[in-house]
């Protein structure tokens, strides 16, 4: 599987953006996705997930009401709809598809994407 993040970029504080993972190769359903970010000097961090069916969605208490994780099974994509954007928000996200285990846990994904660039301004 290959996971190709995009719509990351520059955006106000208060601004909207909505990240894409497209997958190829082999289909993803029935796979959990989820999207974490790293900031610089920080540690990848925990954002989203949301199982193959999409009835559950997991967030980390920084992003939860702002941020909206869902998924387009017969587009092999998911998506990160992120609203009331925060500096704090600055980061690479990085998509990734759920071996096993714990959703919030980095070492619980098998495969990752590239990262996109998310720079809110203040």
């Amino acid at each position: 599987v290959q996971l190709q993040a995009s719509g990351g970029g520059l955006v106000q504080a208060g601004g909207s953006l909505r990240l894409s993972c497209a997958a190829s190769g082999r289909t993803f359903t029935r796979y959990a996705m989820g999207w974490f970010r790293q900031a610089p000097g920080k540690e990848r961090e925990f954002v989203a997930a949301i199982t193959w069916s999409g009835d559950s969605t997991y967030y980390a208490g920084s992003v939860k009401g702002r941020f909206t994780i869902s998924g387009d099974n017969a587009k092999n994509t998911v998506y990160l709809q992120m609203n009331a954007l925060k500096p704090e928000d600055t980061a690479v996200y990085y998509c990734a598809k759920h071996g096993g285990g714990m959703y919030s846990l980095a070492h619980s994904y098998d495969h990752w994407g590239q990262g996109t660039q998310v720079t809110v301004s203040s």
